[in-house]
């Protein structure tokens, strides 16, 4: 390639590893070199040249909700274009020991880590990181924005609860009950204090939320027992899934949506869409927040940034079919 481009090997080493004391016009005749003879750079010959591990391990419970597995489209196409291999851990079981095993399989794989901690295994895993590596977690929204020293990006999700929650009164429904994910916490989520702030401004009743689960069966269970309810009109579901089973639900006890009751989700998940009725839901950027998981990691590991700010995923209210004014106002 030296050869081809007429210069020496060291210049082309300082353009394919982006060196500021290179000619424009060498930079150039380099990377049309390197172009026309389809070169590719080999990321582990560069770690061992650099001393520096080009590897970004995430660490999650699960890979298939839609979430989480948007999240790791993210990070996986983040890590790409800056030339960085991703692996991925999953935490089986959210007992310590287990989780101490992963993490420090991690750990021996070297580079830096990314721990989605929605769920208690996550919490887990992003507590019994070693000091000394490099990580960055993804979140739930915490109560208060936390120091530099914790390096965590989220989504607001009390912002989007609250909005799809006073989009639902907004219709004239006297009050939204709740279909709750679980919490990676003991604390109250975002999601259920983002619903609980929109009732209490309204001054609208507080229904006890219905504990539900990450999946339609869950959202199943709680909808047969909301649907009992006459007074039920509007839910809220944690996410799209369990609003998926709530309203298959509704649909088997005759409740109509939404002339009787109406339903939103949370998400966005790519079927939302296509439900009958199409679901009202939060639209969340969960590829974008794994995009910036990543690059609050890729600048601690170049050592190119400062103190890195907390990137926050705005929510879009998506309103679809699937909401109505109750019956008495219709």
């Amino acid at each position: 390639m030296a050869t081809a481009a007429g210069v020496s090997y060291q210049t082309v080493s300082r353009v394919i590893n982006g060196h500021p004391s290179v000619k424009p016009s060498t930079r150039e005749r380099v990377l049309a070199a390197i172009d026309e003879l389809g070169f590719r750079r080999n990321a582990t010959a560069l770690a061992l040249a650099s001393g520096r591990s080009r590897a970004v391990t995430v660490l999650t419970a699960n890979t298939t909700h839609h979430g989480y597995a948007s999240i790791l489209q993210g990070i996986e196409e983040a890590a790409r274009a800056a030339s960085y291999a991703v692996g991925i851990g999953v935490l089986e079981s959210a007992d310590e020991a287990a989780v101490a095993a992963e993490v420090q399989r991690a750990a021996d794989a070297g580079g830096g880590l990314i721990v989605i901690a929605y769920d208690p295994a996550g919490v887990g895993a992003l507590a019994a990181v070693p000091a000394e590596l490099p990580v960055v977690g993804v979140v739930e929204t915490p109560a208060t924005p936390p120091g530099g020293d914790r390096p965590w990006v989220w989504t607001d999700d009390r912002e989007a609860a609250y909005e799809a929650t006073r989009h639902l009164l907004s219709l004239g429904h006297e009050t939204v009950h709740y279909v709750a994910i679980p919490s990676s916490t003991r604390r109250t989520s975002a999601r259920t204090s983002g619903w609980r702030q929109a009732l209490k401004e309204a001054g609208a009743p507080e229904p006890r939320p219905v504990q539900g689960s990450w999946g339609p069966a869950g959202g199943h269970t709680a909808g047969l027992r909301l649907a009992k309810d006459p007074s039920v009109t509007a839910i809220l579901c944690g996410n799209d899934d369990l609003a998926l089973g709530v309203l298959r639900a509704l649909h088997e006890t005759g409740r109509a949506v939404p002339g009787e009751v109406s339903v939103a989700g949370f998400d966005d998940a790519p079927h939302s869409a296509y439900l009958t009725p199409s679901l009202t839901t939060v639209r969340l950027d969960f590829t974008g927040l794994g995009r910036s998981a990543f690059a609050l990691l890729h600048g601690v590991l170049e050592e190119s940034a400062q103190v890195a700010p907390h990137p926050v995923s705005v929510p879009e209210l998506v309103v679809r079919e699937s909401s109505a004014p109750p019956p008495a106002k219709a």
